[in-house]
């Protein structure tokens, strides 16, 4: 195929992986049960060391399943930046991988209502009743981290 368009792509160093961490709010976290694989958009927030999800969880929930089950989490960043020209744009991704941990003591503590809503973009609700809803916040122990983007 050779008139296919190929953008070649270089690794972001710490600082630019740090900046996308602290600015980018959003991503996609991956859990797993052995072959079966679950996919989730999730706000983050990155305090410079540490990776953390609010996530918003109900009776039976998938999520609140897979969190016991998956044994190396994957979470996805990913954007495009325009610049000049037809169809032009720079991409970039981050792919952050390690274990889950739920927050306990202080850590937990520290993450009170204002904190959660300070930090975190609103919970998105799909029809559940908002009491139904319980409010949790996991770290993800980062095992890895790589960054990619096309612009220079």
């Amino acid at each position: 195929m050779k008139h296919i368009e190929y953008a070649y792509t270089v690794g972001m160093d710490d600082e630019a992986v740090d900046e996308r961490l602290r600015t980018a709010g959003t991503g996609v976290l991956a859990l797993a049960d052995g072959n079966d694989a679950y996919a989730v958009p999730l706000a983050h927030y990155y305090d410079g060391n540490e990776l953390y999800f609010r996530l918003g969880t109900t009776e039976g929930s998938t999520k609140r399943d897979l969190l016991e089950t998956t044994e190396t989490a994957c979470y996805v960043l990913y954007g495009t930046d325009p610049v000049d020209g037809p169809r032009a744009f720079d991409s970039w991704s981050i792919v952050v991988t390690g274990h889950l941990t739920e927050l306990s003591g202080a850590e937990r503590d520290r993450f009170d209502t204002a904190e959660v809503n300070d930090r975190f973009s609103p919970i998105r609700v799909f029809g559940e009743a908002i009491e139904d809803i319980e409010v949790t916040v996991v770290k993800l122990d980062v095992e890895g981290i790589t960054g990619r983007t096309t612009g220079n």
